[in-house]
């Protein structure tokens, strides 16, 4: 009898664990691995990030699997809706894809045009300034035997923050693009390595509706370069020191 109460209560224990892990998951905040280098130089391949779902409101991309509700039966539209901001990197799903987590950098909000001219952007008619500085080096294991790793690398002044991002090559398909004009309830989204990332210059992206937008990336908690999270053996030698409790900008 003392042993299954002992079972009872052992199940008990690990349903209300799981309970409130999916509680703060969807709630609070989620953990996310960085898996392309979409984002460098500000977010590596192997960083582990957290998310806050609060930032921007819930919908049903809030909780896991999106409810497994791909008409949005259950919870439509967004609850505590709030806009992000220009310069904001949030993580969302595309509205072609509900199972996939991207990251990109918020770059145009409802109303915008935006428009790309020989790399530069424009929105609303305004230039967004950039000056080249230092040579990013790429240490990515498959990306070092390519010009030794070293990458062209700018620091555009995005309104009230100074964000540095890759523009490796000229001339390049998104270099130039038409002008975007961003629907209502939608934003507009690129990656920080702008000749290497799928965003809203794209069609198998878009604009993303802010009802897929899960929440906003805050902070680094743990980073491995060239190796994998249960490769603990390597974690001595792996660790990217200088970027754990690092705040993303």
């Amino acid at each position: 009898m003392k042993s299954k109460n002992k079972i009872f209560n052992n199940t008990i224990s690990i349903l209300i664990a799981i309970f409130i892990a999916l509680l703060i998951r969807s709630f609070l905040f989620e953990p996310f691995n960085i898996p392309s280098g979409s984002m460098k130089p500000n977010l590596l391949v192997g960083d582990f990030i957290f998310v806050s779902k609060y930032s921007y409101g819930y919908s049903r991309h809030s909780f896991p699997f999106s409810l497994g509700d791909s008409k949005g039966k259950i919870i439509k539209g967004k609850i505590l809706s709030q806009n992000p901001k220009r310069g904001d990197i949030v993580v969302f799903k595309t509205p072609q894809n509900n199972r996939t987590d991207y990251i990109k950098r918020v770059i145009g909000l409802p109303g915008d045009k935006i428009k790309i001219i020989n790399g530069e952007i424009r929105i609303n008619g305004s230039l967004v300034l950039r000056k080249k500085i230092e040579t990013f080096i790429d240490t990515q294991k498959n990306q070092i035997i390519v010009n030794k790793g070293r990458r062209r690398q700018f620091l555009e002044y995005f309104f009230n923050k100074e964000v540095k991002v890759l523009d490796i090559y000229d001339f390049t398909e998104a270099d130039n693009t038409e002008e975007f004009n961003v629907p209502a309830d939608k934003i507009f989204v690129m990656g920080d390595n702008r000749d290497n990332s799928q965003d809203s210059r794209f069609n198998t992206v878009g604009f993303i509706p802010l009802e897929n937008v899960i929440g906003k990336a805050q902070f680094i908690f743990f980073s491995l370069e060239n190796s994998r999270f249960l490769e603990i053996w390597k974690w001595p030698y792996s660790i990217r020191y200088d970027r754990l409790f690092q705040k993303i900008q």
